[in-house]
C-alpha cells in the first residue's frame, strides 16, 4: 500500500515511515498543497494524508477536488487531515463537507498512528461511494436508454434524460457535465445542436451516440465541441470505459483550473509583497522631513559608486554641503522654522539637479550628493550652481518671514580612496570653506 504526506511536519514523516515501511508500505512526501497540485502525487497511491493549513491551498480544498466528479476515480483513497491543534466545531464542519474521513495530529505518535492509519493499510478501508455522478441525455431512442440506463445506475451513474432546449439549465440544476448526445440523421442538425450548447454557457463533456458517418463530417463534429464517440450498436465495456475517460478529463480540468487558480492567486500576492517591501525600503532609506535619501541609503550607494569606479572606472563626483549658520536659524526663529528651511532647500537640491544624480539629508543640517558618470570638473560647476542658487533664491516661511540661508560646499571624486577616505578628503574641503568665511566651494584634488 502506497502511502501520501502532505505536510511541512517533517517529523511525523520520520514516525510514519518508522511504523509502516518496515512493514512494506511506501511513504511518500511532498511539502505542500500546490506542489502535490502540480504533480498529481495522488495517483497510484491508496492512503493521502494532508495539513488542514495550506497557503494558498489548504487540505480540505484539496479533498473537495478529489470528491468531485472524480470521486469515482478516487473512491477508495483515504483522505485524512493532519491537524495542529485539537479539533474544533470549524474543523468538523469542514471535514464532513471536503469529505474527508478522519483526522490525525502532527504530534500523533507511532501506536497512535498505527491504530488510526493500520486498518486501512491492511486492506480493510472501503469508503462510502457517495451520491451518484449525474449524467445528462439528449436525442436517444427509448430502447437505447433503457439498455443504459440500468448499466449506469449499477456502476453509480444517474442518467437524466432531457430535450436539448432543457439541457443548459439541467447542467446547473444538477451540476452535470457529461452528456450523451444521439447523432440526427442529418448531421447538420448535430452541428446545429452543438452550437446550440456552445451558445447558451459553454460545452459539456459530449458523447455522441449514433453510426459514424464520413470521415469529412467526423472531423467537423470533433472541432465542434464533440469528445467522444460511441458506435452503435453500443458495447456496454465501451460506455463505461467513456464515462470513466470523461470523469478522468473533467478531473484533469478540474486540477488544471485550480492550479492556475492558485498560481494566479500567488503571483498576486507576490506583486503585493514586493509593492509593500519596495515601500519599507522607501521608508528605511528616506529622511521623513526633506524626502531625501538617507544618511544609511548614502553609505550604501557611496560604497555602491567605489565598487563601480573600481571595478569599469565609472566616474562619480561626491559633493558634501552643510548649510551656514544654521544655529542662528534655530535659535532666531526655532526649531520649527529650521525645519521649514531644510524642506525649502531640500527642495531646490533636488529641482537643480539630474534625475540620475542622488542627494541624501545626513545629518542635522548637512547634505550630500553623488554625481553619476561625471568628471571633477563638472561636479564642481554643479556645486557651484547649487551654491548661486541658493544664495539667489530666499526662502519664504509659512509666517510670512524671509530667509536668506546659503551653504558650503565641498567637492571630491575617487583617486584609489576607499568610501571612508573619499568622505574624509572632501569633508576637509568642506571644513576649508567653512574657515574660509562659508558659502562657497572647495574641490579636493585627491
Amino acid at each position: 500500500m502506497n502511502l501520501l504526506v502532505i505536510t511541512r511536519h517533517g517529523a511525523l514523516v520520520d514516525r510514519l515511515r518508522t511504523a509502516f515501511e518496515g512493514a512494506g508500505h511506501a511513504v511518500t512526501h511532498v511539502e505542500d498543497q500546490v506542489q502535490a497540485l502540480a504533480t498529481e502525487a495522488w495517483i497510484d497511491n491508496h492512503i493521502l494524508l494532508v495539513d488542514a493549513a495550506g497557503d494558498p491551498l489548504d487540505g480540505y480544498r484539496l479533498c473537495h477536488l478529489l470528491r468531485g466528479e472524480s470521486r469515482h476515480l478516487f473512491q477508495n483513497l483515504g483522505i485524512f487531515i493532519i491537524l495542529e491543534a485539537p479539533p474544533t466545531d470549524v474543523d468538523l464542519l469542514q471535514l464532513e463537507k471536503s469529505d474527508a474521513d478522519g483526522f490525525l495530529s502532527r504530534d500523533d505518535g507511532i501506536q497512535q498512528l498505527l491504530r488510526l492509519l493500520g486498518p486501512a493499510l491492511g486492506g480493510d478501508f472501503v469508503r462510502a461511494s457517495g451520491p451518484p455522478v449525474p449524467i445528462l441525455a439528449a436525442g436517444l431512442r427509448k430502447s437505447t436508454l433503457n439498455r443504459i440506463q440500468g448499466l449506469l445506475r449499477h456502476f453509480h451513474f444517474d442518467l437524466h434524460v432531457h430535450s436539448l432546449l432543457d439541457i443548459p439549465a439541467a447542467r446547473t440544476d444538477l451540476n452535470a457535465s457529461i452528456l450523451l448526445l444521439g447523432i440526427h440523421p442529418d448531421s447538420n442538425r448535430t452541428l446545429a445542436d452543438l452550437q446550440f450548447l456552445r451558445d447558451e454557457g459553454g460545452m459539456p463533456y459530449v458523447m455522441l451516440l449514433g453510426r459514424p458517418p464520413d470521415d469529412a463530417l467526423q472531423r467537423k463534429l470533433f472541432f465542434a465541441g464533440v469528445a467522444d464517440w460511441l458506435p452503435l450498436p453500443l458495447s456496454e465495456p465501451r460506455l463505461l470505459h467513456g464515462c470513466r475517460r470523461a470523469l478522468e478529463y473533467l478531473h484533469a480540468q478540474r486540477i488544471k483550473r485550480e492550479f492556475e487558480q492558485q498560481i494566479g492567486e500567488l503571483r498576486e500576492r507576490r506583486v503585493m509583497l514586493e509593492m509593500e517591501a519596495a515601500s519599507l525600503r522607501s521608508e528605511v532609506l528616506t529622511d521623513p522631513l526633506t524626502g531625501l535619501l538617507n544618511r544609511r541609503a548614502f553609505d550604501q550607494n557611496l560604497q555602491h559608486a567605489i565598487h563601480q569606479w573600481e571595478r569599469h572606472r565609472r566616474g562619480f563626483v561626491l559633493i558634501l554641503a552643510d548649510v551656514d549658520h544654521f544655529k542662528l536659524v534655530n535659535d532666531r526663529f526655532g526649531h520649527l522654522v529650521g525645519d521649514q528651511v531644510l524642506k525649502g532647500l531640500a527642495q531646490c537640491m533636488k529641482n537643480a539637479l539630474r534625475r540620475s544624480d542622488l542627494a541624501f539629508r545626513i545629518g542635522g543640517e548637512e547634505f550630500a550628493v553623488i554625481l553619476t558618470e561625471t568628471s571633477l570638473r563638472a561636479g564642481s560647476e554643479v556645486a557651484e550652481k547649487l551654491r548661486r542658487r541658493i544664495d539667489q533664491e530666499p526662502i519664504q516661511l509659512d509666517g510670512g518671514q524671509t530667509v536668506f540661508p546659503t551653504m558650503s560646499f565641498g567637492v571630491g571624486a575617487p583617486d584609489g580612496d576607499s568610501p571612508l577616505n573619499l568622505f574624509h578628503r572632501v569633508d576637509q574641503a568642506l571644513y576649508r570653506v567653512k574657515n574660509a568665511g562659508r558659502n562657497g566651494v572647495e574641490v579636493s584634488e585627491g
